[in-house]
């Protein structure tokens, strides 16, 4: 099933006068017109497809003219209408219940609906756009719970979650203590981020699985200004930062599990302005192989692209083709010349953006971009890959839309002009080779594609119109009959996934399944086809810990700015702490054995401390007091541990005490001065590795009479 909504806009009067619902049941041969069936005078704004259960669909109507929900849950082809009593402005589905739902209205208000829509619930006022979540823990827990982010009454914000069927004041609770910075909350996965801004610097905080937050910690030089967060996936956050000295660059991190401890990926990633004011980094994640992504760095006015394999321990740049299009060789040599690409995603569902990779066809990415020695906005020509980055092709001097169908098993390439094409081409072969078809018989002005439904199908259908006063056209392209079969398991050939002829990456290798190139025969459904073995560990699988930099020699060795000792000083007797090797294991690499042992934490008990920063103040702070009447004096230790440590107190009056530990002083120790004066009083604390010592001065009067 296929469903289109037009819109007529009219230009002299500013607005939309009426709206068409179009379906095909047939993979877009036959349109039925359905205004019938929505309302010969509604006008429509937007349509809805439930992501877990394509059978429901959801129309809204033009706020202009009226609020109402159109659901229909039989493919779109019959409706039921329902009013509303506020407007919506967007919409989010429960990722796993299909009939959940939040709506957010123009007022800036949160609305629940467990009925797919037909009733809601107003859970929140004051919510900041985009800043609420459904909670999707990885282990299921707690699915209807949302997280949001709502103004005070004096305008401050909260982190705040609740129920979606009961939000009252009661219910709510604040996981973070305090306000937090404007349009600052994040939920991805199992972590939360929230950002503070105090004494003029943002300080970022997280929490991982719900537990209470702690401030993120970059290396003490950083001075961050902005931070995105690129991915959670894994059990790791990767995140780019803008430090205080970049305006059009950022730097990425890595961190540990709870996304605390956050090291170095690269420096100086290229940024830039968005449409509506909102930051693009120029770094790519390539569907279907875990760990890869392509980044465009800035090096001396200079961008140039470079590679990862294992989730930014490792970049390289990218060795450009041996020939052109028409096979003449290329001179380029690394690391003086190689492949730089456009790494911008389209924000149009219709149309490809410079670079394109898709989960069902891992190890085919399809680019746009210029071999040099730097990124350029001219000559640029389309390049693909078919064994995940290793060697490139050529496949036109021009700028073209890709498109895969068939898990990369059919290409199809549009060119990207603003004339009117009759044209198309095909490869059957991951790029190798390109037939040319034609698709219309008049020119057409190629506004989108629709791969619908779905990267299985062989059909697509074009939409674009015949000159700018016609109607829409949809061309309808099936590709089926150029295959007699469907493929068999001799069809398809084992292909290990390596990085310049090393196959261990990320600890594991990885073999995929492909179709062989020369067999024509067609794949429908994705199985999946990869099976992975754990490799033995390698110095390679291990990056540099929180606080390490890698040395000329590959060494992992302290930073300038880190003190390895400070770890244990933050512990205390009794207790053990994680002493760090200087390497920590990429955090979803799989390998085992080899060097594992050698570069994993250790756990060690923690060092006892010589005491310092020893004072004796009295309980109420003053330094008087009355003869004859109890003072009270409190020991305190800033490092070390009274309770195993001698204490000695001499009150200067002949008196003195020594306690073995310190339970019986948590009271404080007490004492009566029987005569007046002013007592030096001492106190004396060691352990087996040092002493410390204080002294206190304290006046004591008696109490007055009268005068004679």
């Amino acid at each position: 099933v296929i469903l289109i909504l037009t819109k007529l806009y009219d230009y002299n009067l500013g607005s939309i006068t009426e709206s068409s619902l179009w379906r095909s049941t047939d993979y877009g041969t036959t349109y039925e017109k359905l205004n019938d069936k929505v309302g010969l005078k509604t006008i429509l704004s937007y349509l809805y497809v439930c992501p877990t259960n394509k059978r429901k669909i959801m129309l809204l109507t033009d706020p202009e003219v009226e609020s109402s929900l159109l659901i229909s849950s039989d493919e779109g082809a019959t409706y039921q209408k329902y009013r509303l009593n506020f407007y919506i402005h967007s919409l989010l589905f429960h990722p796993k219940q299909e009939d959940w739902i939040l709506a957010y209205s123009q007022d800036q208000k949160l609305f629940s609906s467990v009925e797919f829509g037909r009733r809601w619930l107003l859970l929140h006022e004051g919510v900041a756009p985009n800043r609420f979540y459904w909670s999707m823990m990885g282990n299921g827990r707690e699915p209807d719970l949302v997280h949001l982010e709502a103004k005070t009454v004096d305008g401050h914000a909260q982190y705040v979650t609740c129920k979606m069927q009961n939000c009252s004041e009661v219910t709510r609770s604040k996981p973070f203590p305090g306000y937090i910075d404007h349009n600052s909350l994040i939920v991805q996965g199992d972590y939360v981020f929230v950002q503070l801004t105090s004494g003029g610097r943002p300080h970022y905080y997280v929490s991982y699985r719900r537990n209470t937050f702690v401030q993120m910690k970059l290396p003490k030089y950083s001075l961050p200004k902005d931070m995105h967060v690129i991915s959670t996936d894994e059990n790791q956050v990767f995140a780019a930062v803008q430090e205080w000295n970049q305006n059009d660059t950022y730097n990425l991190y890595i961190s540990d599990t709870r996304g605390i401890y956050f090291t170095l990926a690269l420096e100086n990633v290229k940024s830039s302005q968005g449409l509506e004011g909102n930051v693009m980094i120029d770094l790519y994640e390539v569907a279907g192989i875990k760990g890869m992504f392509l980044a465009n760095k800035k090096i001396d006015n200079q961008v140039k692209t470079f590679i990862t394999y294992n989730k930014g321990r490792d970049w390289s740049l990218l060795q450009a083709p041996h020939t052109d299009l028409r096979g003449n060789p290329i001179h380029c040599l690394l690391p003086y010349c190689s492949l730089h690409l456009h790494l911008k995603v389209s924000d149009n569902p219709y149309t490809s953006g410079n670079i394109a990779s898709r989960d069902t066809a891992p190890s085919i990415i399809v680019a746009s971009g210029n071999v040099g020695t730097e990124l350029s906005d001219n000559d640029i020509s389309m390049f693909v890959t078919s064994d995940a980055g290793n060697t490139w092709r050529q496949i036109f001097e021009e700028e073209h839309s890709v498109l895969y169908l068939d898990q990369g098993g059919v290409l199809v390439a549009m060119k990207h002009t603003s004339l009117p094409i009759r044209h198309l081409w095909l490869s059957f072969d991951e790029g190798r080779s390109w037939s040319k078809y034609s698709f219309t018989s008049l020119p057409l002005f190629v506004d989108g594609v629709l791969g619908e439904p779905g990267e299985e199908t062989l059909i697509m259908t074009v939409f674009g119109h015949f000159s700018h006063r016609s109607e829409w056209q949809l061309v309808k392209v099936d590709y089926k009959s150029i295959f007699d079969r469907r493929c068999a398991e001799e069809d398809y050939r084992p292909w290990q996934l390596h990085s310049q002829g090393e196959a261990c990456i990320m600890g594991a290798k990885r073999i995929y399944r492909k179709r062989k190139s020369e067999k024509k025969c067609m794949q429908g459904k994705y199985a999946g086809g990869m099976t992975s073995e754990p490799c033995v560990c390698t110095e390679a699988d291990f990056d540099c810990d929180y606080g390490y930099e890698r040395h000329s020699n590959g060494q992992c060795l302290p930073a300038f700015w880190y003190n390895p000792s400070s770890l244990s000083k933050d512990c205390s007797l009794g207790q053990s702490y994680l002493n760090s090797t200087g390497y920590r294991k990429v955090v979803s690499n799989n390998c085992t054995d080899g060097v594992r042992e050698r570069y994993t934490a250790k756990p060690q008990q923690c060092p006892g401390k010589p005491p310092q920063g020893l004072r004796i103040i009295t309980a109420d702070g003053r330094l008087t007091a009355e003869q004859g009447h109890n003072v009270t004096f409190l020991v305190q230790l800033e490092e070390g541990d009274l309770q195993r440590s001698l204490i000695q107190v001499d009150f200067g009056d002949g008196i003195a005490v020594s306690y073995a530990n310190l339970s019986s002083t948590e009271d404080g120790i007490k004492h009566v001065y029987q005569n007046v004066g002013i007592f030096r009083v001492t106190v004396l604390v060691e352990n087996s590795l040092g002493s410390d010592n204080a002294v206190l001065y304290l006046h004591v009067t008696c109490m007055y009479v009268h005068t004679h």
